[in-house]
């Protein structure tokens, strides 16, 4: 890949991955309710779950899915029902004024699961892999990978720490509820992306 493809990939990388998506609405709600340390396995099960997601649809999922459109389709359904139960149980999380919290954040293993899920994820994969890599090379595939690994250590770290940064602001636990309610919201109004 030339120096100035590299470049282009990198930016489409950070700006994806740093704007708001489900995984960032996530990623700040949990900051938020329990903080960056307890946060950790939801992030790196991003960034690695992600990454993962970028091989695979590079090496013939795209393929399938213009093969069988059928399979796009339930594949949609299914995000929206996640990200629907999703917003629900972070509406509902009670709110974080011990260590007693309801907020239980995502495991490692969960978040990486997520983004087969996740309607936003599967755009950046499907843009990425048909823009950065035209030519279905495994090599360019592995550095599209490792290029969104890279950059998602500070994105998914921003909004994590962001949400923590909150905590002093939503001591109170109206504050934290209504929150709550306002994250689940936007992980609501997220579906857009896939619809």
């Amino acid at each position: 890949m030339e120096y100035h493809h590299l470049i282009a990939l990198v930016t489409f990388a950070f700006v994806s991955t740093v704007t708001p998506g489900p995984n960032n609405i996530m990623l700040m709600t949990s900051g938020a309710n329990v903080g960056f340390w307890r946060t950790i396995p939801h992030m790196m099960g991003i960034i690695f779950g992600f990454s993962f997601m970028v091989i695979l649809v590079g090496v013939g999922l795209v393929g399938m899915f213009q093969n069988y459109p059928i399979l796009h389709q339930v594949l949609q359904g299914v995000s929206v029902i996640y990200l629907l139960y999703l917003a629900f149980k972070i509406a509902k999380s009670q709110p974080a004024i011990s260590s007693q919290t309801q907020f239980q954040p995502m495991t490692f293993f969960s978040a990486a699961g997520f983004q087969w899920v996740n309607p936003k994820g599967w755009t950046m994969a499907i843009t990425t892999v048909s823009v950065y890599n035209a030519t279905s090379d495994w090599r360019g595939i592995a550095l599209i990978s490792l290029v969104f690994a890279i950059v998602n250590i500070p994105s998914v770290s921003i909004w994590t720490i962001a949400g923590r940064q909150l905590q002093s602001v939503l001591k109170h636990p109206t504050k934290m509820k209504y929150f709550n309610y306002a994250m689940a919201g936007l992980l609501i109004a997220s579906l857009s992306q896939a619809l």
